[in-house]
């Protein structure tokens, strides 16, 4: 079920989806951000609209993360950043850092962060005997390879292209033999053949060129040329020999009742499991 741990002895990775929405708000769909846990770890890719309320939904609070991984900087991934960093904070007994890892630049972002939250730190600290430390947070600026690493739970990261976002990280997670690839937003490239080569789980932002283009909308079907369509999501699918391909945070955001169809369009070119992404929706490996 959605939002719940599977319960089999042999599940070594659980991968749940908390947001699966676009820019555009949706009132069933919360903001990109994927939960993975492993290892007796709870691990965060990216931090979009209402992440920490999801986080909630699956039975986990900021305090419980390991750590905090950004594929890239553009504000839909990242926008509720600031409330991990608060809830982290605030719901924290003694002062324990949140380790943040992201691409380049991802300091500055976390350094204005903390600036918007300067009047909120000094208004807690002033009315709570018991609060008397600002938030603290270690940012780790990533390019590639092994990146964080403990129990067990490897996590790699890998340049993709998001261009002209750059740049643009994708992470696999492996645990006993296992391996989940948390793409974001990319087109197909070398960076990402190579993370998701083997992976037993591949979750991959998605977009529908052929309803894109229908909008009369220049900024919006500029989106078509720096994501994945369903199409080329399932071909490095196959390309790679994954084993199941999660469809995430789809650009145009779906009408009701279209599953079978964004699936179908992916089937034409992978055999394997297709999944697609609702809020919560949880699979495990």
């Amino acid at each position: 079920m959605p939002g719940l741990l599977a319960t089999e002895v042999d599940v070594t990775i659980d991968v749940v989806l908390l947001g699966t929405g676009n820019p555009v708000p949706d009132a069933h769909r919360a903001g990109a951000a994927t939960l993975v846990r492993s290892g007796g770890h709870l691990l965060c890719f990216d931090a979009g609209r209402a992440v920490t309320m999801r986080l909630a939904a699956a039975g986990a609070m900021p305090g419980m993360l390991s750590a905090v991984f950004l594929t890239h900087l553009h504000s839909d991934h990242i926008v509720d950043l600031n409330d991990l960093v608060t809830t982290h904070w605030v719901t924290s007994m003694e002062p324990r850092s949140l380790r943040i890892i992201g691409p380049r630049r991802t300091g500055a972002v976390v350094d204005g962060l903390l600036a918007m939250l300067a009047p909120d730190v000094e208004y807690r600290i002033a009315h709570h005997a018991d609060l008397t430390w600002a938030p603290e947070v270690e940012v780790i600026e990533v390019e590639g390879g092994v990146v964080w690493e403990a129990d067990g739970v490897r996590v790699t990261a890998a340049a993709i292209d998001h261009r002209p976002v750059e740049p643009t990280v994708g992470y696999r997670i492996e645990c006993e033999g296992r391996a989940v690839v948390i793409a974001g937003d990319t087109v197909p490239c070398a960076g990402l053949d190579a993370l998701c080569a083997g992976a037993d789980v591949y979750v991959q932002t998605v977009l529908r060129d052929d309803l894109v283009s229908l909008v009369p909308l220049q900024r919006f079907r500029d989106t078509i040329d720096y994501h994945s369509t369903v199409v080329q999501a399932a071909q490095t699918a196959a390309r790679a020999g994954v084993r199941t391909l999660v469809l995430t945070h789809q650009v145009p955001t779906p009408a009701p009742g279209s599953a079978a169809e964004w699936a179908a369009l992916a089937a034409e070119h992978f055999d394997g499991e297709i999944v697609f992404g609702e809020d919560l929706t949880t699979v495990s490996v």
